[in-house]
């Protein structure tokens, strides 16, 4: 990775485990590991969340490298799964921007890529906890009608 090349903090669908996750950064990593994001709230949305910036909230994610050779790819195919179009574009549904308080399980604080909700953009209610897996059942956990 060139010292231009940012991670990407991802706190959705990418996750490990998520739909997107195979089919997004399969064979496109170095590496991946926890991470959070301070001074933000997760919301929800229409099937994915939000980093909403702002507050005294954290959201929980996971830092993804990637892979040697794989980063021009990466950007390509998270900016088109994001809606990203380009700064400011008013068709973003999110917005790319270079975040430098990612926080590491270790403590350290990194510069990575963060897709926040563009100014279209409506989120939803906000997420307790911050962690988008938070929302799935637990396995073996009892069902409430």
């Amino acid at each position: 990775m060139s010292a231009g090349e940012l991670p990407f903090f991802v706190y959705g669908t990418l996750r490990p485990g998520e739909v997107n996750h195979g089919l997004f950064l399969a064979g496109r990593t170095a590496a991946v590991e926890p991470a959070r994001l301070p001074g933000a709230a997760l919301h929800d949305g229409p099937g994915y969340p939000y980093a909403v910036p702002g507050g005294h909230g954290e959201v929980a994610g996971d830092l993804v490298h990637a892979a040697p050779g794989a980063y021009g790819e990466l950007l390509s195919e998270l900016d088109r799964l994001e809606e990203y179009l380009g700064p400011g574009h008013p068709l973003n549904l999110y917005e790319r921007r270079p975040c430098d308080t990612v926080r590491l399980r270790d403590g350290a604080v990194v510069r990575a890529w963060v897709y926040v909700p563009a100014p279209r953009t409506t989120p939803g209610a906000p997420i307790p906890g911050g962690d988008w897996l938070s929302r799935r059942p637990v396995p073996g956990a009892p069902r409430t009608p």
